[in-house]
């Protein structure tokens, strides 16, 4: 598969913040990863942390990143996996959320984030979003272009991971398909993973879909395109031997999923979240 990595123009100490894998590939699926990378861009060293945080899930959804290439090649998609760590900006919110520059992450304070927010460290903010958030989000418009000028309209599936307990409780799912008010994908693939002996697959777990403005609102809601976040837990998905497990299994349900011609079709089934306020 071609890919252009995180080595873009975006400023002479800065790559690109993206991953863009394999966009001559077969337009059907849209494979995005938001949380692929623990990495920061030069010249932000920790954001003031202890090196050991960047290899927690509050950098980054271990394996993700992983799972999210194997499965580009075996559905021959192109993806599109975010460069840096979500500690730096989260690409999976929507620009006005006030958890878009996280301050506080499971217990960690992150001292270079303390004033980054519209209202404080506007500068820092505005670059944030300028050169990494946007540019991503650029990408993933760029792909859908890109599908619909083949005459496709592609199913974007997002690839995430979760922590196996939180705050001390085991987590009982395997993996969770996150979604909104567009049915299509979610329930056919809940219906053909739950078929699998021993796996518990959450509905809406261990996260909601429901999420103002987050990656498949922006992207797949406010598009009409059919549309669903995969969660997988971390322990699965830590070694290359889970890696290739699992996303072989979701290109299996992918593909008997897309024979079903109404994935293709547009429609706009809206949000939960219209009309709400944010908090």
């Amino acid at each position: 598969m071609q890919s252009m990595s995180c080595d873009g123009e975006v400023s002479p100490n800065e790559s690109a913040p993206f991953d863009l894998v394999n966009p001559g590939g077969d337009p059907e699926f849209l494979i995005v990863c938001d949380h692929a990378s623990n990495a920061l861009p030069a010249g932000y060293g920790t954001l003031g942390l202890p090196e050991a945080e960047f290899e927690r899930h509050i950098a980054y959804d271990i394996g993700a990143g992983e799972v999210s290439r194997l499965l580009a090649a075996h559905l021959d998609a192109p993806a599109v996996l975010a460069c840096y760590s979500r500690l730096l900006i989260d690409l999976n919110r929507g620009a006005d959320d006030p958890t878009l520059v996280m301050k506080l992450s499971d217990g960690a304070i992150v001292p270079a984030n303390r004033d980054v927010d519209p209202i404080h460290d506007t500068v820092e903010f505005e670059h944030r979003l300028l050169h990494f958030y946007l540019p991503y989000h650029e990408a993933i418009s760029a792909a859908i272009a890109r599908a619909r000028g083949r005459g496709v309209q592609p199913v974007i599936v997002s690839i995430h991971s979760f922590t196996p307990s939180w705050r001390g409780a085991a987590r009982p799912w395997h993996a969770g398909i996150l979604w909104d008010r567009d049915d299509r994908l979610p329930l056919m693939l809940l219906d053909a993973l739950r078929m699998e002996p021993g796996l518990v697959v959450g509905d809406n777990e261990p996260y909601s879909g429901r999420l103002k403005g987050d990656c498949l609102y922006k992207h797949g809601t406010m598009n009409g395109l059919a549309h669903a976040l995969v969660e997988i837990r971390q322990d699965l998905i830590c070694d290359e031997a889970g890696q290739r497990e699992w996303a072989a299994r979701l290109a299996a349900v992918l593909r008997d999923a897309r024979r079903d011609p109404d994935l293709g079709v547009i429609r706009h089934y809206g949000s939960h979240t219209d009309g709400k306020k944010r908090l």
